[in-house]
């Protein structure tokens, strides 16, 4: 079940906005709905805080409705670390999940914007050479972990789109490359105004087998789209709404609440 939890792990975090840049401290609370053809397959909520710069998230994950049926996953997932001007530098991430009975857990630990440390319970079967891409030492700095990974540190809205993200969930390193689409507005719990969206580009760079089907669909057929919201007058840009294509379907994340808290 650890591939499933760290999917669904990734998936949630394309949904999960962090912290603010703001002097003052500055709290967000969200609610997030993942669903396939209409259905809710999952949900999840997270709390997050900036204060003397440094950011710390703490969210909760879980299946529901008839994905329940077939794997009833329950999980939490934590991150902290730092910015520096409009640069986040991860410090911790980890992310806990029980799959019916059986735990799974990822801790990730960094320093510099390198990783340091990866660990993984159960431990990752042995990789054969032949069909593994293997990380290297340099595919681990400048990295951001899932969360972090979500967060888009901009002048205005114009400015959100056009960059990539490199992302490392505890196997996998791979470019998620944002270019401009729209413009528009959107309304939900928390929040109501302006909005831009950002076409995703995936790109696998290492800790992934190679010729497998999922992978090669997202990078080279997948139509995904992130649309962002400011957080209050932060210059932090976090997603509000996304939809991911796969080989069987639109999976479609949507914030039912998204705002700052005092």
């Amino acid at each position: 079940m650890l591939r499933a939890s760290r999917a669904l792990s990734c998936l949630l975090a394309i949904a999960l906005p962090t912290a603010a840049t703001a002097a003052s401290p500055q709290s967000f609370k969200g609610e997030y709905t993942v669903s396939f053809l209409g259905l809710s397959i999952a949900k999840s909520t997270f709390s997050s805080r900036y204060e003397n710069g440094a950011y710390s998230i703490d969210g909760t994950v879980s299946s529901a409705g008839l994905a329940k049926l077939f794997d009833d996953t329950r999980g939490t997932i934590s991150s902290k670390g730092t910015i520096a001007g409009q640069q986040m530098q991860p410090q911790a991430f980890r992310a806990d999940y029980t799959s019916g009975k059986k735990a799974s857990m990822i801790d990730i630990r960094f320093a510099d914007g390198a990783v340091t440390s990866t660990k993984v319970i159960p431990a990752p079967e042995k990789r054969d050479p032949k069909d593994w891409v293997f990380l290297g030492a340099s595919d681990l700095k400048s990295v951001l972990d899932p969360m972090a990974a979500t967060v888009i540190h901009a002048d205005s809205p114009d400015k959100v789109c056009g960059r990539t993200v490199k992302i490392y969930d505890g196997e996998m390193r791979a470019d998620l490359k944002l270019t401009y689409d729209s413009k528009g507005t959107i309304s939900v719990p928390g929040y109501k105004g302006d909005t831009v969206t950002c076409r995703m580009g995936f790109e696998p760079v290492a800790g992934y087998r190679k010729g497998r089907k999922a992978l090669n669909y997202l990078k080279n057929h997948s139509r995904m789209m992130v649309t962002f919201a400011p957080l209050g007058q932060t210059g932090v840009y976090a997603p509000i709404h996304a939809t991911v294509g796969t080989q069987i379907g639109t999976l479609t994340i949507s914030a039912g609440r998204f705002e700052a808290v005092n």
